[in-house]
């Protein structure tokens, strides 16, 4: 079986469906619960190069201290803005799924779908009841 890994959030209704849509694959990833276990700096530097997309991007701000600590200024170059990800985990955007084909944050969650190796097995439907895969597991 292809090991699949997600950075997740069980609070997080996103990560919750992006999960679901894993184990729909036929998979149970390893489930890494950044919040209580972070990623190191170097990891989360390796996760975001693998995305290929900039350090700005993996930044949350709903729901985090994204704004009292300014971050949406430009002063804050790479190494600064991880560093703050460090102190402050909820400030990494999630989840993470990490495959045999890429790396990806999964917003919306149905993007997991792009790097998923097995095909859905069955219909499937978000929390908030929006048709993700149809009754043939194909994408709606």
């Amino acid at each position: 079986m292809d090991m699949v890994k997600i950075f997740h959030n069980p609070k997080c209704g996103t990560s919750r469906n992006t999960l679901a849509l894993i184990r729909n694959s036929g998979v149970e990833p390893e489930m890494v619960l950044y919040l209580e276990t972070p990623p190191s700096k170097e990891q989360l530097k390796k996760l975001i190069a693998d995305m290929g997309i900039p350090v700005r991007d993996i930044l949350r701000q709903k729901g985090t201290p994204y704004e009292e600590l300014d971050l949406g200024n430009a002063k804050w170059n790479d190494e600064e803005l991880l560093d703050f990800m460090m102190a402050y985990p909820i400030l990494i955007n999630r989840p993470i799924v990490v495959t045999p084909l890429g790396t990806k944050l999964c917003r919306p969650s149905e993007a997991v779908l792009d790097i998923l190796v097995n095909p859905q097995m069955s219909a499937f439907s978000k929390e908030d009841g929006e048709v993700v895969i149809n009754e043939k597991g194909l994408r709606v």
